[in-house]
């Protein structure tokens, strides 16, 4: 049987494993998306809900906002609004919204039709979040292109209008 020391012992060495293991995690979590800032984008080959191939290089000279989202992804849903409003505020002077489902087809035609856009929507493969500088791959998660595909900006979690509004507004993204 264990004394009560050698269960305090025990007890403190978890709790520091926890919050070492936390602290890992918190720091892995705030460097994620930032480390690619000013680097070109990757040159995503993605499909559309059609099945036809898409790259993130065809819509060079505009900025592009991608943004990842899933049908299960409750605050992806609550910023889609903002999105769509965004689009139809700054697409015709040539920035572009465009949705990346990481979720099954599926469940994003059905979403879909409960609940258009008026943005494209392209699906997500297994590595487009990494690829993209999401290392947790948490959702819903953003990055912001300037006209010759370099990465201006990321976010992970939800866009409100007036930070859509400052990276689509601007020439620079700024």
């Amino acid at each position: 049987m264990m004394s009560r020391a050698s269960w305090l012992i025990l007890g403190l060495a978890v709790l520091a494993a926890a919050a070492g293991g936390w602290l890992q995690h918190a720091s892995r979590q705030s460097r994620a998306g930032t480390a690619v800032a000013g680097r070109p984008g990757p040159d995503l080959r993605l499909r559309d809900l059609d099945g036809r191939p898409h790259r993130i290089a065809d819509y060079r000279g505009r900025r592009v906002l991608l943004n990842l989202w899933a049908s299960w992804c409750t605050p992806c849903l609550k910023e889609m609004p903002a999105l769509a409003r965004a689009q139809a505020k700054f697409g015709e002077r040539g920035a572009i919204v465009v949705g990346i489902a990481m979720d099954e087809p599926d469940r994003v035609r059905a979403f879909l039709a409960r609940h258009p856009v008026n943005y494209p929507i392209l699906l997500g493969a297994p590595d487009t979040s990494r690829q993209l500088g999401n290392e947790p791959e948490l959702l819903p998660y953003s990055v912001l292109l300037d006209a010759q595909g370099r990465i201006l900006a990321t976010r992970r979690g939800m866009l409100d209008d007036a930070l859509l509004d400052r990276w689509l507004a601007a020439p620079d993204g700024g």
